[in-house]
């Protein structure tokens, strides 16, 4: 006996998603008539008939959103969460919150656990080991909306809602350049990251147009409190030590500081530092950190009303991009400007 019809093998046979097969089975609007016509035509053709049981599940809502993070214990992660939080309460469902612990195969379970426990939209952040996404387009393909934010994709045509990082570092390492550094380092995130990669290219667009050379062994791959101070030390130990640390997060900059002051090298008269996120650390630290805010409370807020709209009327095919803005903290451990 064979197998009965499934949508997924009516996506197949018109090359679409089975989600808008699904919504042109239910006679959604934004599905075109060209569309619905080829739909229901193969499906009377293929004698489709929907399963009942899988329709009784899928009609029995849970109004329960998945996040998935890298770390819960990020300050930047834990304030988007608030943000996602207020948003998702107010407007009746609950949250699921999973943590990739920066690794992939951990992201997979965490895709698996949102779909077992049929979540209704996702909103993820990647993890730095994540390089192929077909874990987390099977929650789209399978008619859960998915939003990334922070940490997205650049390859893939997806909702997100994330900050311009080139243009946040270019003006973080301005600052220290109009302050008076000239020599500045940059304790970067891994390249194989977008907000890495983007990081990069603005700090170094920004020694560009000031006429400062970029230096290789002024830059090392080191994003974590522990990978600084290996990092910082290696860099004040060269020829020519720099006299400005650009950070790719606050807990990078904290750490390339308490480095430099167990090395007696005072902060900011010898180097200065910026850091990235503007969480608490950066206020509580001697002295205080200054910082490029990231707005993470806002970043969820907005995510979640995206993934929310996503959710109530899907609209095929028009992803969105949605820029949070970005401004400097400025704070003790940066010099004056002249």
């Amino acid at each position: 006996m064979s197998s009965p019809i499934t949508i997924k093998d009516i996506a197949k046979a018109l090359n679409i998603s089975a989600s808008t097969v699904s919504r042109a089975l239910k006679d959604h609007p934004d599905i075109s008539r060209e569309t619905k016509k080829a739909v229901n035509d193969l499906a009377a053709k293929l004698r489709y008939k929907p399963n009942a049981v899988a329709l009784s599940l899928k009609n029995s809502r849970t109004n329960t959103i998945g996040v998935i993070v890298p770390e819960l214990v990020h300050f930047f992660f834990s304030s988007v969460i608030s943000g996602i939080e207020d948003v998702a309460y107010d407007a009746g469902y609950n949250v699921m919150v999973c943590q990739s612990n920066e690794m992939y195969s951990r992201e997979i379970i965490n895709t698996q656990a949102l779909d077992s426990n049929r979540v209704e939209g996702a909103l993820v952040s990647i993890s730095k080991e994540t390089h192929d996404f077909a874990h987390l387009l099977y929650l789209e393909e399978n008619g859960i909306p998915l939003v990334f934010f922070d940490r997205a994709p650049e390859e893939l045509d997806v909702d997100k809602v994330i900050i311009d990082d080139y243009k946040a570092a270019y003006n973080a390492t301005t600052h220290l350049i109009e302050t008076g550094c000239k020599r500045i380092a940059h304790l970067a995130a891994p390249q194989t990251l977008g907000i890495g990669i983007q990081r990069m290219a603005g700090y170094k667009k920004a020694l560009e147009d000031h006429g400062i050379t970029y230096r290789e062994d002024w830059v090392i791959e080191a994003d974590s409190f522990e990978l600084a101070g290996d990092a910082t030390r290696n860099l004040m130990h060269l020829p020519t030590p720099p006299d400005a640390i650009f950070a790719v997060n606050d807990m990078t900059a904290v750490g390339a500081m308490k480095t430099l002051q167990r090395m007696s090298i005072a902060v900011p008269q010898k180097v200065a530092i910026i850091g990235f996120s503007a969480g608490f650390f950066s206020d509580i630290t001697t002295p205080t950190l200054s910082s490029v805010d990231q707005h993470g409370y806002e970043m969820g807020v907005e995510a979640a009303k995206l993934l929310l709209q996503r959710i109530e009327t899907p609209v095929e095919g028009k992803h969105k991009t949605q820029y949070i803005d970005t401004h400097l903290v400025l704070r003790e451990s940066t010099k004056r400007k002249n």
